[in-house]
């Protein structure tokens, strides 16, 4: 919060000696010249050089809360500042660097020498000392500030512990509040670990407040439960790196069961369980109430080119070096100690978070001692290193580890100079060696040979020499504090950057922000996916997580979401003061079930209510004595098929109840069993998590019901769109909120060259999405650190009127542009910039606030983090825009295939497989038949051609004595029978194609075009085309040339000699051939037998013969004759055909069920039950030694196997895998069993 009363200017009453600097340019250049404008001296303070070393200090006397800071330049000179940081300390050392809230380090200084910037700090300073460091000043000038600070006094209590005494606070009872507790307190240490704070109360509940490792650990029991559990246990992790010996702010807030815990900036909320209070003054042990400055002067290392070379002045014959280092970084050179008698000398590194150690020597291999493990864990690590003679020893935190060196007649010897932290550049002519790179990181406590080095004295240049050192500071920060990293994304990180590892979240992108998944089931449809299992998430980037369900592509995708009480469940015995109540849990979470459910065009839900004896309503006083629960929550008494304010059953709706005084079947209460079924859909009250059934308490009372799964069609988001007229039509939204994390997608289609597809300005934020060019796509933002643009460029025009997709995200680590599958493009943030993105205007959508570059085409499904616009409810009161948008098929056409057309719908689009030989929401799935023996499919074209000339069927291409010059034919076949007859056309003049398998297994395509000439006879004897493999025939004929394709790979082209064209076409036959055909003895041999097998995907140029016979969507002119049954052709011999289906069986509803016998033996009673399954059992036994019998009389005369068949459709394969087993074996006049 802004202290408003805190803000009094504290530096101008300071004296002279308040001031102090790392140097000055001259007397009248000195630190105490520094006031916000004055001039005296030469008008404010300037150092003796300007490099990013220098310094100017303020002693506020004492603690101050600090609000707000002002800086200007030296007067009427050239000489200010363009860039500083910002130091405090309660000490004057151990400086620690003041950090705004959105990650910025640096504040923007003065673009002149006397114009004042003023910076308000939020949050504000607590401190006593003040440092500005000038980063970058006018480049033509040199550095020159005068500044001001404001702000208030600032007096707290102090207590001083040294880790063994404590202090003791005993509550008076009666001022403890029961409603409210806070407590609150600030801390300052060295030490990573320690208890700050234990409360126990009456009841065993206990408080405890706990540093681990630099992070605070709230640990609160209710005291409810005689054993710990997780229902009564709290465990909190706040905070990082607070043993840095800065103050740090702790509050807890515990209102009702309602607890915040906030530690600085960083706050967690939790619910608690149980009852537990948060606290008479004692204190026992070494307490002092002012408190101690124990000296520790770190030092940053800032990057990898950073070090700090000091002397050896010990003349000790050894090497010697301890000191305490903190990293993130896995690599770096901590020490290189040169050596005066061997060249090289001794290195120290971390490695992979390890510490090592070796004797480096030009030309020979080291040998490393290795030493501590997981060291770049951010907290603080003693080590020591000691050389002398030949003997190597190395210690970590205490543990040691040493090593004999193999040096020969030498001997180490005192080195000369200690190199920390990294080398200087070659051209000092140094023999350090750094095979890593530098470190980055903090190191104190560094003594050489026994001897503490003086930092102040190498910052001062009388000691050593360094580069690119802040001294006086450890400037380490926790990259993954807040964690960016989204849903459940794992944080790691180096000294410069965080790493968001997105395994096993679901989400992508450098901050696991993009779901890997998409929204709904009509988003995988037209991806061309099939049905099956999938993962949707309904919010996409947003807190839900995806879930697992089924997904049935039909002409519409089918989301199907399941419970775990599907199967039917009886119910006795139940009155309303002993109501039975069943609950239904889904798959997904209420809130996820809720996203899906929105999206979705329609919900159902069928249900049914069986009864015997047991009625909905009471038909005195109208209350009802069942009733169903919803997502909402309320009492739902209407039924299925009923809208929610009519409180009828389907029959009540359709007038056709068993008993017409009542809305509903059940409520009749006859002694007899019937039902009540229909479809819950009405959305907003789905899917049922609740029923309740009252009135089943009386004699012959009973109950049962079933309740389906949840079924959604459609994505209401998908194909919500709106077309823009003009260049200066927009829609506009509310402001886009995505500080921390940005995603828009959308999909537009347009023939114009440019325009600007969304934007939305902050002050100086702003975000802008455009097609530029008609190849390019640009996504441009500010987020504080200046305009960045990123572009995608297509070797493809964008503005062709189809539609292309656009994903851009920005994030605290990258921005990206994904436009269709191109490339995408990235551009990384700025290192500690800013990272908000702060707007604040409307979002314009189709243009700009300008009302200019606007875009002219359609925009769809605009989604802002997760969430849809809704374009079409914007354009239908916006002028120049139209909601909706036409023209899909131009993009989703390529999707219907096998001959399928794409058709336009309002919403979206759909394939007509009308005139192809499949099926399926993408005319896909193709359809097959087994034929048994003596079994054949007819499709005739016209019975008589002279009274069908004016015929309107969709074989009016084959009228009458029109002249059929060219056509196409496509099948799949699968068999193990020669000879075959797979395909046969006729015509009124007796010219005829045959497509038969021959005796000896070859593949026989025979033309007849002129009944004077024998037929043409196109043979493939290259293998046994009955082999029980699946074969792909294509033959397509323009006049007298046949182009013939098999499996894909074999193909042949022929003349024709007997004619180019077929006359008065009258029927296609598939199997055998049961008329009297003029033909020649091949094709009759065949014909006679017909076709035993699979055929698959049958088309004559736009005549599909088995989808007329096994899908008829009108009356068509086919016969079909004998054993033919719809089967998959695809399974392999010996394998399960189930196997390689991708479709699961789920039913896109449930079956009807006979509303006078509803549920066969499943609720009957239970001895009905058990003397039917002796019945059944009696039965078996009987059939079984009937047909033993029967075999053992037949075993005799049959020497072969015999092949069993079933009329059921599932067991159709099984015919072809046993005949599989015999090939070719099976006589002509052998005897069938049917099982």
């Amino acid at each position: 919060m802004w202290n408003y009363d805190c803000d009094d200017p504290l530096v101008s009453a300071l004296p002279q000696a308040s001031f102090s600097s790392s140097s000055e340019l001259s007397s009248s250049h000195g630190p105490g010249f520094a006031r916000l404008n004055r001039r005296d001296g030469a008008g404010g303070w300037s150092p003796l050089v300007s490099n990013k070393y220098q310094w100017l200090q303020i002693d506020l006397g004492e603690r101050m809360e600090v609000t707000a800071v002002a800086t200007q330049g030296g007067y009427g000179s050239s000489n200010w500042v363009t860039s500083y940081l910002l130091m405090f300390s309660d000490s004057g050392w151990n400086w620690k660097q003041y950090r705004q809230e959105d990650s910025i380090w640096g504040f923007s200084g003065n673009a002149n020498a006397d114009s004042v910037v003023y910076y308000r700090l939020q949050p504000s300073i607590k401190a006593r000392f003040l440092r500005f460091i000038p980063l970058e000043w006018n480049p033509k000038g040199r550095i020159g500030m005068r500044i001001e600070v404001f702000g208030c006094a600032y007096r707290s209590e102090v207590v001083d512990l040294d880790g063994k005494s404590s202090l003791l606070y005993r509550f008076d009872q009666k001022s403890l509040s029961p409603i409210k507790d806070i407590i609150s307190l600030k801390f300052k240490t060295m030490q990573s670990d320690g208890i700050l704070l234990h409360r126990e109360g009456p009841n065993g509940d206990h408080i405890t407040l706990q540093l681990r490792r630099g992070r605070l650990f709230l640990l609160i029991n209710s005291g409810e439960a005689k054993l710990p559990s997780t229902s009564t246990l709290v465990n909190l992790t706040l905070g990082s790196l607070l043993d840095d010996q800065h103050w740090h702010s702790v509050l807890i807030q515990h209102l009702g069961k309602q607890v915040n815990f906030t530690v600085d900036e960083h706050r967690h909320h939790f619910h608690a369980q149980g009852e537990f209070n948060l606290m008479n003054l004692d204190y026992e042990g070494n307490v002092s109430f002012s408190c101690s400055q124990p000296q520790s002067m770190p030092v940053t290392f800032l990057s990898s080119r950073s070090y700090l070379a000091l002397p050896d002045f010990s003349g000790e014959e050894e090497v010697s070096a301890t000191f305490q280092f903190r990293t993130w970084n896995k690599a770096g050179l901590l020490l290189f100690s040169e050596l005066q008698l061997i060249s090289g000398g001794i290195l120290l590194f971390l490695s992979d978070g390890k510490l090592k150690s070796n004797l480096y020597q030009p030309g020979k291999l080291p040998s490393d001692i290795t030493a501590g493990v997981g060291l770049n864990d951010g907290q603080w690590h003693s080590v020591s290193l000691s050389a002398k003679k030949n003997h190597l020893s190395v210690a970590v935190d205490g543990q040691m580890a040493s090593a004999a060196l193999l040096l020969g007649p030498e001997q180490i010897y005192s080195g000369g100079t200690y190199y920390f932290g990294g080398c200087p550049d070659k051209s000092f002519g140094s023999k350090c060696k750094s095979p890593l790179g530098g470190f980055q990181g903090c190191m104190r406590l560094i003594s050489i040979s026994g001897k503490v080095v003086d930092l102040i004295s190498v910052q001062q240049g009388s000691l050593g020499n360094f580069s690119d050192l802040q001294i006086d500071s450890c400037g380490i920060s926790d990259r993954c504090l807040p964690n960016y990293c989204e849903h459940g994304g794992e944080c790691s990180q180096s000294w410069s950057t965080f790493h968001c590892n997105c395994t096993n979240t679901g989400y992508r992108g450098a901050t696991c922000h993009n779901s890997v998944y998409e929204q709904s089931c009509e988003a995988y449809k037209h991806r061309g996916n099939t049905s099956g299992f999938y993962y949707i998430d309904s919010d996409g980037s947003g807190p839900l997580e995806p879930f697992l369900l089924y997904c049935n592509m039909t002409e519409t995708a089918w989301t199907i979401i399941q419970h775990n009480s599907s199967d039917l469940t009886k119910v006795r015995n139940t009155n309303p003061e002993n109501p039975y109540a069943g609950f239904f849990e889904y798959v997904a979470s209420m809130e996820q079930l809720q996203a899906t459910i929105n999206r979705a065009e329609h919900c159902e839900q069928e249900f049914t209510y069986y009864c015997k004896k047991s009625r909905l309503v009471n038909k005195q006083d109208g209350t009802p004595l069942s009733w169903w629960v919803g997502r909402t929550n309320e009492t739902q008494t209407y039924w299925g098929g009923s809208s929610p304010d009519l409180q009828k059953c389907t029959c009540g709706l359709e007038g056709n109840c068993i008993d017409s005084q009542y809305y509903c079947n059940c409520d009749a209460d006859r002694n007899e069993w019937t039902n009540d079924t229909g479809l819950l859909a009405y959305k907003e009250h789905l899917p049922v998590t609740k029923i309740v059934i009252t009135d089943t308490g009386r004699l012959h009372s009973e109950a049962a019901y079933k309740l389906g799964p949840l079924l959604c069609r459609g994505d209401r988001s998908f194909w919500n769109s709106a077309s823009f007229d003009t260049e200066a039509s927009y829609l506009h939204f509310p402001t886009f909120h995505g500080e921390l994390s940005a995603d828009v997608s959308f999909f537009f289609k347009t023939t114009a060259s440019s325009g600007v597809f969304l934007e939305n300005l902050g002050i100086t934020d702003f975000i802008r999405i455009e097609l530029r060019s008609p190849t390019v796509v640009t996504f441009s933002f500010d987020v504080g650190n200046g305009p960045f643009e990123i572009s995608v460029q297509s070797p493809t025009h964008f503005n062709d009127n189809q539609w292309h997709h656009v994903r851009v995200e920005r994030n605290v680590k990258e921005a990206s542009l994904q436009v269709d599958q191109l490339t995408p493009k990235t551009q990384p943030a700025p290192a500690d910039g800013h990272v908000l993105l702060q707007l604040n205007s409307q979002l314009f959508v189709g243009g700009t606030a300008t009302r200019q570059r606007g875009f002219l085409g359609c925009i769809r499904s605009l989604q802002l983090n997760g969430m849809t616009l809704d374009l079409e409810e914007r354009a239908q009161v916006t002028p120049e825009v139209q909601p909706g948008c036409r023209g899909h098929c131009s993009s989703y056409g390529k999707l219907c295939r096998n001959g399928g057309k794409c058709r336009e719908r309002p919403i979206g689009f759909f394939c007509d497989c009308t005139f192809s030989a499949y099926t399926g929401p993408f005319c896909s799935n193709e359809i097959s038949a087994y034929f048994g023996s003596g079994s054949s499919v007819i499709y005739n074209f016209q019975e008589n051609y002279l009274l069908n000339k004016n015929s309107s069927s969709h074989a009016a291409s084959f009228h009458g004595d029109m002249k059929l010059s060219r056509e196409m034919i496509k099948f799949s076949f699968r068999t193990t029978r020669t000879p075959s007859l797979l395909l046969f056309v006729s015509s009124f003049y007796k010219e005829y194609l045959s497509v038969i398998i021959a005796k000896n297994g070859s593949l026989q395509i025979r033309y007849k075009l002129n009944k004077y000439q024998e037929p043409d006879v196109v043979n493939f004897d290259f293998k046994n085309m009955a082999d029980g493999q699946l074969h792909h025939i294509m033959i397509n004929r323009e006049e007298g040339v046949v182009f013939i394709e098999i499996d894909g790979n074999t193909r042949r082209q022929v003349h024709l000699s007997s004619g180019t064209e077929f006359s008065a076409v009258k029927s296609l036959v598939l199997g055998r051939i049961l008329e009297h055909s003029d033909v020649d003895q091949e094709t009759a041999l065949a014909g006679a037998q017909g076709f035993t097998g699979c055929l698959s995907a049958v088309q004559l140029s736009h005549v599909a013969p088995l989808k007329a016979a096994l899908h008829p969507s009108h009356p068509d002119p086919v016969t079909v004759t004998g054993h033919v049954t719809e089967s998959s052709c695809m399974a392999q011999p010996g394998t399960d055909a189930t196997s390689r289906e991708r479709t699961h069986s789920f039913a896109d509803h449930s079956g009807t069920i006979d509303d006078r016998e509803p549920l066969a033996n499943a609720i009957k009673s239970d001895s009905a039950v058990i003397g039917g399954l002796i019945a059944v059992v009696i039965f078996i036994l009987l059939c079984i030694t009937a047909i033993a019998v029967r075999i053992y009389q037949q075993k005799r005369l049959y020497k072969r196997s015999e092949a069993k068949r079933s009329e059921n459709v599932d067991s159709a394969e099984a015919v072809l895998k046993s005949e599989l087993n015999i090939q070719n074996a099976v006589n002509e006049n052998q005897k069938e069993y049917f099982f």
